[in-house]
C-alpha cells in the first residue's frame, strides 16, 4: 500500500544499548553424555520470556561470534565434556585406541550439540507458526536466540534479521551487519543478499552499488509470513462441518498437495473435492480435473479433466482457466490451439494466476498465437517476479510506518524497492526525502531518494517523473539544472497527461527557466493543467491571474520601444526572487477588497 507523498513546493561498533549490560555468560553446565537427552526432553518450552532476555542471547552470540569462530566454541565444548569423562592419556597406551576413542567421542558430542540446536530451532518455527500472541512470538525467538547461541545457522539467520528489521524492539543495524558477516562466510545465502541489500543504500555500511547484483543471485526463499498449515486444516475443518463447500475443496487441496497437517492423499483429496463439486463449487471441480489430468488415484482421462476444468472456468476460477489455457497451448489430450489458449491465459491473468501470466510472458516472447513483443514480454515477467509471497513484507512495512518505527519501515521498503517494486521505491524515496529516519547521513538522503524516484520513473510512475523534475529544479541531491527540470516535466506531461507537470513546465515558459520565454504556450499548458485536474483550477487561477496582470502592467506602463526594451528579470533583484508570489499576493488582497465592497 502506497504512502500519501506531500506535494511539491510548487504542487562501527554495536549499539551500546546492546551490550552495556552484557553479563559473562556461563557455559553449559557440565553433564555425562547419558544424561544429555534426558535434560533435553524436560526442556520447559513454555517459559515466560521478555525482549530483554532474548537481547542477553543476543549479546552473547554477538560476542562468541566476533570472539572467535564458532568451530572454537564447540572445540571447548568438546574438550570439556573429554574432561568429564575423565579420559586421561596416562591411562591409555595405545595411540591407535587413543585417537579412535577422541574422534568417536567427539563425534558423538558434536552431534549431540548440533540435534540439540536444530531441535531447537524446530520448536521455535512450530511455536511460531501457531502463536496467537506476542508472548508466544517471543517464546519462539528465544528458542532461536538459544539455538543459534548452539551455532545454528538458521536461527542465527532469523536473529539476524530480528536485528535488522527490528523485531520485538531489538533493531540494531550494527549487529546484524556483524551477524551477516559472520554467516556469509559460512555460505548462508540470506545473509550474503541482506549484505548486498545493505551496501545499496550504504545502510550501516559503505555505500556500494556493485554489491547489489550479489544480493539477486543469492535471493531466494520467501521473506513474507510463514505459512501455517495446522491452523489452515483446523479452521477449514470447522467451516467443513457448518457445510461450507469451499472449506471442503481446500481440505482436498491440501491432501492432494500433500503437507505437515494434511499428509498426501489423493483418495481423501478425492472425497472432499467430490463433496465440494457435487455442490457447484469451482474448486472442487477444479480439483478433480487434476485429478483427471494427472491420474492421481484415478486413470488419466483427458476428456474427463476437461470437462472439469470447464465447468469450474465457466464459474470463474482462475486455476481451472489456466488449466484450459495449458491443456491448448501444450496439445494434451486435445489439439493445440494457440488462440483459445491465449484466451484462458489472459482470463486467468487478470485474476492475478502466475503461471497464466507465465505462459502469456512466453508466447509474447516467442511470438506463438500473438504478435512477438519482447517489451510486453518483458513486463509480464516482470508481473510474475511481484506475486512472489515476499511482497507480504508491504504490510510489516505499512504498519512500521503509521506505528512510527521508521527506520524499520524504511528498511523494508528498501528491500522490497531492491526486488523492483515500483510502489517500494516511492515509498522508500519519500520516506527519505522527508529526513525522518535516523539509519542514514542526512546528506546522503536526496541523492538516494533521487536514484529510487528513478527508478520507478523508468517503470512509469508519473509522480516519480515530476519528482525528478523537482530535484533538478530545486537542486535536491544533484545541481540546479533548469533544462533537466523541463525535460522530465515534459515527459511526465506528453506521456502521462501530469496535470502537476504541465503547471510546472508552463511556470517555466512563463519565465524562461532552462528554456525559451514563450507566454502563449505558458497560458495553454496552464489551460491544460486546469483541463486535466479539478484540483488544479485555483492555482492554474491565480498563475493566469498573475501572468495577466503583469502583461496588462507592461503594456500599459510602457508604451514605447524603448520601455518595452527593460528587462523584467531584473525585478529579481529589485523585489526579491518571489515577486511573483508578491504580485499573486496584491491580486488576492483586491480581489477580498472587491468582494467586500460588492456585498456591502
Amino acid at each position: 500500500m502506497k504512502l500519501t507523498p506531500r506535494r511539491s513546493r510548487r504542487w562501527t561498533a554495536l549499539s551500546a544499548g546492546l551490550l552495556e549490560d552484557l553479563r559473562a555468560w556461563p557455559r553449559r553446565p557440565a553433564i555425562k553424555a547419558e544424561k544429555h537427552n534426558k535434560r533435553q526432553k524436560e526442556r520447559n518450552v513454555t517459559t515466560q520470556v521478555s525482549g530483554n532476555k532474548i537481547k542477553q542471547y543476543l549479546s552473547h552470540i554477538l560476542e562468541q561470534r566476533t570472539s572467535s569462530n564458532i568451530i572454537n566454541k564447540r572445540e571447548n565444548l568438546l574438550e570439556k565434556k573429554k574432561n568429564q569423562h575423565k579420559i586421561t592419556i596416562k591411562e591409555i597406551q595405545n595411540k591407535d585406541i587413543l585417537k579412535r576413542n577422541k574422534n568417536h567421542l567427539q563425534k558423538q558430542a558434536e552431534k549431540n550439540f548440533t540435534d540439540e540446536g536444530d531441535q531447537l530451532f524446530k520448536m521455535g518455527i512450530k511455536i511460531l507458526q501457531q502463536s496467537k500472541s506476542q508472548k508466544q512470538k517471543e517464546e519462539a525467538y528465544l528458542l532461536f536466540a538459544k539455538a543459534a547461541d548452539m551455532g545454528n545457522l538458521k536461527a542465527m539467520e532469523k536473529m539476524a534479521d530480528a536485528l535488522l528489521f527490528g523485531n520485538f524492539g531489538l533493531q540494531n543495524i550494527t549487529a546484524a551487519i556483524q551477524l551477516y558477516e559472520s554467516l556469509a562466510k559460512e555460505g548462508s545465502c540470506k545473509a550474503q543478499n541482506a549484505l548486498g541489500f545493505l551496501s545499496s543504500y550504504g545502510i550501516g555500511m559503505e555505500y556500494d552499488q556493485a554489491k547489489v547484483s550479489l544480493g539477486q543471485l543469492h535471493l531466494t526463499g520467501r521473506k513474507g509470513l510463514d505459512q501455517d498449515d495446522y491452523k489452515a486444516l483446523y479452521y477449514f475443518l470447522k467451516a467443513a462441518k457448518a457445510g461450507s463447500a469451499n472449506a471442503m475443496a481446500f481440505i482436498g487441496k491440501m491432501y492432494l498437495e500433500g503437507n505437515a497437517a494434511a499428509p498426501q492423499n489423493n483418495a481423501t483429496a478425492f472425497k472432499y473435492f467430490s463433496v465440494a463439486a457435487s455442490k457447484g463449487n469451482a474448486i472442487g471441480l477444479h480439483g478433480l480435473g487434476l485429478l483427471y489430468f494427472y491420474g492421481k488415484g484415478v486413470p488419466v482421462n483427458y476428456a474427463e479433466a476437461l470437462k472439469y476444468f470447464q465447468k469450474a472456468a465457466e464459474k470463474g476460477w482462475p486455476n481451472a482457466q489456466f488449466q484450459l489455457g495449458f491443456m491448448y497451448y501444450s496439445g494434451s489430450g486435445i489439439w493445440k490451439d494457440y488462440k483459445l489458449a491465449f484466451k484462458y491465459f489472459y482470463l486467468a491473468s487478470q485474476s492475478g494466476q502466475p503461471l497464466a501470466i507465465y505462459y502469456l510472458a512466453e508466447m509474447y516472447a516467442t511470438g506463438r498465437g500473438v504478435v512477438r513483443s519482447c517489451r510486453t514480454a518483458a513486463e509480464l515477467y516482470k508481473g510474475v517476479c511481484e506475486l512472489g509471497h515476499w511482497a507480504e513484507k508491504f504490510l510489516t512495512a505499512y504498519f512500521a510506518y503509521k506505528d512510527g518505527d521508521i527506520d524499520s519501515s524504511l528498511i523494508q521498503y528498501a528491500l522490497l524497492a531492491e526486488m523492483g517494486y515500483e510502489v517500494a521505491q516511492s515509498n522508500s524515496a519519500f520516506i527519505l526525502e522527508s529526513k525522518k529516519a535516523n539509519i542514514l547521513e542526512k546528506e546522503k538522503m536526496y541523492s538516494m531518494a533521487l536514484l529510487l524516484w528513478n527508478r520507478a520513473a523508468i517503470q512509469g510512475n508519473a509522480f516519480a517523473r515530476v519528482k525528478i523534475g523537482d530535484y533538478h529544479y530545486y537542486g535536491y541531491g544533484t545541481k540546479k539544472d533548469y533544462q533537466t527540470a523541463a525535460t522530465h516535466y515534459s515527459i511526465a506531461a506528453d506521456k502521462y497527461h501530469s496535470a502537476q507537470a504541465m503547471f510546472n513546465l508552463a511556470y517555466m515558459y512563463e519565465h524562461g527557466l532552462g528554456i525559451a520565454k514563450d507566454i502563449h504556450l505558458a497560458r495553454r499548458l496552464y489551460d491544460m493543467a486546469a483541463q486535466t485536474s479539478p484540483d488544479a483550477h485555483i492555482p492554474v487561477f491565480f498563475a493566469l491571474m498573475k501572468l495577466e496582470t503583469m502583461y496588462l502592467l507592461q503594456d500599459t506602463l510602457f508604451f514605447n520601444q524603448f520601455t518595452m526594451r527593460w528587462k523584467w528579470l531584473e525585478m529579481d533583484t529589485t523585489i526579491g526572487p518571489c515577486w511573483d508570489l508578491f504580485v499573486i499576493g496584491l491580486i488576492v488582497a483586491g480581489l477580498i477588497f472587491l468582494l467586500r465592497n460588492h456585498h456591502g
